[in-house]
């Protein structure tokens, strides 16, 4: 009995040997005292795996059980987040400096987190030059919109052919297609052709080098649903509102609740001139916007001007909070970004509005605008 026993401690051993580990390892400095977390970035949430509490060297080490596939991580301390891929069972280094660990850091190891690192710092920068439009009190609503529409247009191009088209079976391409402006993903795989595209080539190539995954399997079915959004969007072309070619059209109505649980339509506005704004308020431009609405709507509204703002924001409780004190009318698609008025009237990135004359005829929406005031004033 005895021998059986240690020759089954003996295969223990060696099984716990034989096991595939990975290891992220380093250290942040000017950091002591301070909890370091390591978390399990998933598919629908974020979880601690475990934590340190740093001394003065503000050294660490954690480890964890290698996957078939890549995988996401991230060292965080308070709001400061450094994202990790790992691939198998390699060891990632990274010497880091707090406060300002998210930018100021160095990783080894792994080229995936060299490159997510290139674009977390891409994404950061992406960040403050649209603050810093949204905050410049001389620009106008419509130049401020299509400034900012500007940058993530040109920094999506350079993502898709840099990191994500380059090397789409690799982890930091994934997690390209996962970035976002505040709440707001850059990449929209619901509704946008070019964006459907990126997720399509990453999840074809994922299911070449990492078949089943659970990860891989996701990307397949949200390129798959963007793909059926893009048909329904199709059949639904004589009632679309093309941006490039919309002069005069009658409205699609929309009758939603506001924020007194009222349904309001929006052909009750015949005989006002109708901003209909599609708006998020979770979004971090949202209160220099909603500034900049206020300015319109408090010149203009006595002359005949109304404002009619559809929010999607998932957050019931927030949006009416955000509201309370909006003196137009605010109401709020609970469907988000599956509502049926995004569709129809091919809302392709938020926030997003249109003009409507006084015959409830729209007249010209954000993308052909040049100058939004000038152009309520002609049509009051």
């Amino acid at each position: 009995m005895k021998k059986y026993l240690l020759i089954t401690m003996a295969a223990l051993a060696i099984a716990s040997c034989s096991e595939k580990k990975f290891h992220v390892e380093g250290s942040i400095s000017n950091a002591k005292d301070s909890l370091l977390l390591f978390e399990h970035v998933g598919i629908e949430d974020v979880s601690t795996l475990d934590s340190i509490r740093l001394d003065a060297d503000g050294t660490f080490s954690f480890s964890g059980d290698a996957h078939e596939a890549p995988e996401f991580y991230r060292l965080r301390i308070a709001g400061q987040i450094i994202n990790v891929s790992i691939d198998s069972t390699e060891t990632v280094t990274i010497k880091g400096s707090y406060p300002q660990m998210a930018t100021n850091y160095e990783v080894s190891g792994s080229e995936n987190c060299q490159k997510i690192k290139e674009l977390s710092l891409k994404q950061i920068d992406l960040y403050q030059r649209a603050v810093a439009v949204s905050e410049n009190e001389d620009m106008t609503v419509e130049a401020t919109n299509d400034s900012i529409l500007s940058m993530i247009k040109q920094y999506k191009e350079t993502v898709k052919n840099d990191y994500i088209y380059a090397a789409p079976n690799k982890a930091y391409a994934y997690f390209a297609l996962f970035q976002t402006l505040g709440d707001m993903l850059l990449f929209n795989p619901r509704t946008d052709r070019d964006d459907i595209k990126a997720f399509a080539a990453v999840a074809t190539s994922w299911d070449s080098y990492y078949p089943n995954s659970i990860r891989g399997t996701n990307l397949h079915n949200i390129a798959l649903e963007g793909m059926k959004n893009i048909r329904l969007n199709d059949a639904a072309q004589q009632q679309t509102i093309d941006a490039d070619k919309v002069q005069t059209a009658g409205i699609i109505d929309i009758t939603l609740p506001d924020n007194k649980g009222k349904l309001r339509k929006l052909s009750d506005l015949k005989g006002k001139v109708v901003l209909l704004d599609f708006h998020v308020f979770a979004a971090d431009q949202s209160p220099a916007r909603i500034l900049q609405l206020r300015e319109l709507y408090n010149k203009y509204h006595a002359q005949g001007l109304e404002i009619y703002q559809v929010s999607i924001d998932p957050d019931e409780h927030f949006w009416k909070q955000q509201t309370a004190a909006l003196p137009w009318i605010s109401v709020r698609d609970s469907e988000g970004l599956q509502s049926a008025s995004l569709a129809l009237y091919n809302v392709q990135g938020l926030p997003d509005f249109f003009l409507i004359d006084r015959g409830n005829n729209i007249v010209g929406r954000a993308a052909n605008i040049k100058d939004l005031e000038q152009r309520i004033k002609s049509l009051l």
